[in-house]
């Protein structure tokens, strides 16, 4: 059974940073796409980054235009574990954030369809992230 888990989020001030790390366990392809969502209050999920974790992956991560150049997706050492790291960040960031997986995928599936929620098969709980002006 896939399971996946957030770790990270908090509150912090408008221009702080944030980590958070997520890890699927029980996976059973050698790859996937690993993406993170959220969804503020009263408002649609959205994606924010999404990335292919098998080789290649790191070259062409998907972002939403709100978060590029402010948010870095990454690989983590440990097999089927990514970060993002969240800088600059603003007020409207707030929100619960997700992250989830589709698997096995390829570089360019992820970097074009990464936000799009309905194609991820696995969820995690959320975390929350709140940023104070």
């Amino acid at each position: 059974q896939v399971r996946m888990m957030e770790f990270g989020g908090g509150s912090v001030q408008a221009g702080g940073s944030l980590r958070l790390s997520c890890a699927a366990s029980g996976w059973t392809y050698d790859t996937a796409c690993m993406g993170w969502f959220r969804q503020a209050p009263g408002k649609e999920r959205e994606g924010v980054a999404a990335i292919y974790t098998g080789t290649g992956g790191g070259d062409s991560p998907y972002y939403a235009d709100s978060v590029k150049g402010r948010f870095t997706i990454s690989q983590d050492n440990a097999k089927n574990t990514v970060s993002l790291q969240m800088n600059s960040l603003k007020p409207e960031d707030t929100a619960m954030y997700f992250c989830a997986a589709l698997g096995p995928g390829t570089p360019n599936y992820c970097y074009t369809y990464g936000g799009d929620s309905f194609r991820f098969n696995w969820w995690g709980q959320g975390t929350q992230v709140n940023v104070s002006p």
